[in-house]
């Protein structure tokens, strides 16, 4: 895992060494191991180098040959050996055992089509030096991340934001409408992020940019289809995941360091730690943090795996509540994120990063597989469409007036209420209902002028992926949806930002792009059945993995930020909302703040997320003055 960046002068003027490197020094956490800048007239490439494989060689920048072709490089090419073998048979000459240099050799046979031959995690740059291009690319399901702007007469790029901030033609201009849909989604969704005219590269695409003109194209080059289902049953069906499955974790153990694997104890990280037991790989690391909060903690789950494994467990109490962890990770994403379950990923990261560089997780499988409960819930919704709109607004404001408002989701009052907010839903509007924390009323009374006229429009851009849908059920729809917009903008971005916060590899077997392309053609049925999410996977490892496993209640890696708020977060959040930029330049209302902040903490509400949401908005706020 790595960082890279570059930056095209159009002007003809020529690249700098020194701002290359600092470039690269604002991401040397993704690349201690290693560095490198390499100038070309107006155009300039820097990395920071995680060494995983080749670990003498596979510095970059890298080219081919004749040094007309040149990368850097972020991630992992897991079929690179395969690719590599039949490049030779074609004559190219390799100087490394890396699969970086596979890039530039595939880049010559194949083009810009390059990229549709890679099974891996990854973001790249090509500069091609006698064709005057760069081509970028991201893999399918955006594991890793590329931004990119172009203003003036320079267009560059960066594996994260605060890289690209450096540079002073970065356009730092606010983008009031990103920062609305990430209030309402905690996260900003792709392509766009917290500032106007800078860009993320969305998954699966590829831009190429003429270095003379700054014209560029952007292309799609993958997409899964949810429309072609197969008329497979449930035994072949098992019997194929398990393959996959399998295959896919054996291609994510090659690694010239130490590897393990995240360890929740929820089920689909122990049906990797099953399938690394299976390959043989010793000794097999797992990492466990546990809290002591018992709604959050899992330690028993994954003691119970890792004694059916056998393998070297490590364990250890997380203190989540570490404020300048926080801050430290809003700093790294260059951008207001607020799903707090990247305190513990980032506590985990750090934990195993002190044994090993790389590990496994689970990560994937809810989107692919139906595990949401809210997909079930969109199937019990339609249900109760049978029952008038009326009648279902009329429970829905009768619960709310009895059950107890400062009860959290976790809690059984708390899911009542929010169940039957949803069912009240029309519809159209009910899955943004479902996973829209922060609503659009409560929006309203926080937002300071400056943020006004930026309400409304989140469900819309998730009706407008919707439309774009190849499923042909509800509940599918929104499972691709979330594919499109959740995955890479929240579940993936905080992986990547926790792991390599710590110098950390994690890779998902999951989103093998052979696995997802199997579950979008998988009916629905085998997703769902009756009440079981999952129902395939549960199928295909039962009596491999423990059935108390397979058959627990999803947890999910969660903190108890709504205690936090009433205890020891209390006036830190009172501190940074309220006296902070996010008050004092007309974001948010403090008067409409302070009443949240007080009703939350004195009991008799819970607006855990929605304050979450404006602590980081604030921090994140903080770091740009």
């Amino acid at each position: 895992m790595c960082g890279i960046a570059g930056k095209i002068n159009l002007d003809g003027a020529p690249a700098e060494d020194a701002e290359l490197d600092a470039m690269r020094g604002r991401m040397r956490h993704r690349g201690p191991d290693g560095s490198g800048v390499k100038t070309f007239a107006n155009c300039g490439l820097a990395h920071a180098r995680l060494s995983i494989i080749d670990l003498p060689g596979g510095a970059q920048p890298l080219s081919n040959e004749d040094g007309s072709v040149w990368t850097v490089f972020n991630g992992e090419i897991y079929n690179f050996r395969e690719i590599r073998r039949e490049l030779l048979d074609k004559g190219h000459l390799f100087r490394t055992n890396s699969d970086t240099e596979v890039i530039v050799h595939l880049y010559e046979e194949e083009g810009r089509g390059c990229v549709r031959r890679m099974n891996g995690m990854f973001s790249f740059a090509i500069l091609d030096i006698k064709r005057k291009k760069l081509l970028l690319a991201r893999d399918r399901l955006g594991q890793k991340p590329l931004h990119y702007f172009r203003t003036g007469g320079v267009f560059a790029f960066a594996s994260e934001l605060p890289a690209l901030k450096i540079l002073p033609e970065f356009p730092a201009e606010l983008d009031h409408q990103a920062l609305h849909h990430y209030f309402s989604l905690q996260y900003i969704p792709c392509p766009s992020t917290a500032y106007r005219n800078v860009f993320k590269l969305p998954p699966a695409h590829t831009l190429e940019l003429d270095t003379r003109s700054g014209e560029f194209d952007l292309q799609r080059y993958w997409s899964l289809d949810f429309g072609a289902k197969r008329e497979i049953g449930e035994e072949e069906a098992s019997v194929e995941l398990y393959d996959l499955l399998l295959d896919s974790v054996r291609l994510r153990l090659m690694a010239d360091v130490p590897l393990g694997t995240f360890l929740s104890g929820g089920m689909d990280s122990s049906i990797i730690t099953a399938l690394m037991s299976e390959l043989g790989v010793s000794p097999l690391r797992t990492f466990t943090v546990g809290f002591t909060q018992k709604l959050y903690d899992e330690r028993y789950a994954a003691r119970r795996v890792s004694a059916k494994f056998a393998t070297c467990h490590y364990e250890k109490m997380g203190d989540p509540d570490d404020f300048a962890l926080l801050k430290s990770l809003i700093a790294k994403t260059g951008e207001p994120y607020a799903d707090s379950s990247i305190l513990p990923t980032a506590l985990i990261s750090a934990f195993a990063a002190r044994e090993v560089k790389v590990v496994l997780g689970g990560d994937g499988a809810d989107e692919l597989f139906c595990g949401y409960y809210r997909y079930l819930l969109m199937k019990y919704a339609a249900f109760a469409g049978a029952i008038p709109q009326a009648a279902r607004t009329s429970l829905s404001l009768m619960a709310s007036s009895i059950l107890p408002s400062s009860g959290s989701e976790r809690t059984l009052p708390g899911k009542m209420r929010r169940i039957l907010g949803i069912f009240a839903e029309t519809p159209e509007n009910r899955y943004a209902r479902i996973i829209i924390r922060f609503d659009e009323e409560m929006k309203k009374s926080i937002y300071g002028e400056r943020m006004r006229e930026s309400l409304g429009g989140t469900p819309d851009l998730l009706s407008s992926f919707l439309e774009l849908s190849s499923s042909s059920n509800g509940v599918e729809k929104h499972s691709e949806l979330d594919i499109a917009t959740y995955l890479n903008g929240d579940i993936l971005a905080k992986l990547d930002t926790a792991s390599m916060a710590s110098s950390l590899e994690a890779r998902s077997p999951f989103l093998d792009y052979r696995v997802a392309e199997f579950a979008a053609s998988l009916p629905l049925k085998l997703k769902q059945k009756g009440g079981q999410r999952k129902y395939i996977l549960r199928k295909c490892f039962r009596g491999i993995v423990p059935d108390e496993i397979l058959d627990s209640e999803k947890k999910g890696f969660g903190v108890p930020v709504a205690d936090w708020f009433r205890t020891s977060w209390r006036k830190i959040a009172e501190e940074h909302i309220l006296e902070g930029r996010a008050v004092k330049d007309g974001f948010l209302s403090a008067k409409t703040a302070s009443r949240m902040l007080s009703g939350h903490a004195d009991g008799r509400e819970d607006h855990s997320y929605a304050i979450f949401a404006m602590l980081c908005f604030a921090l994140w706020l903080e770091g740009e003055a």
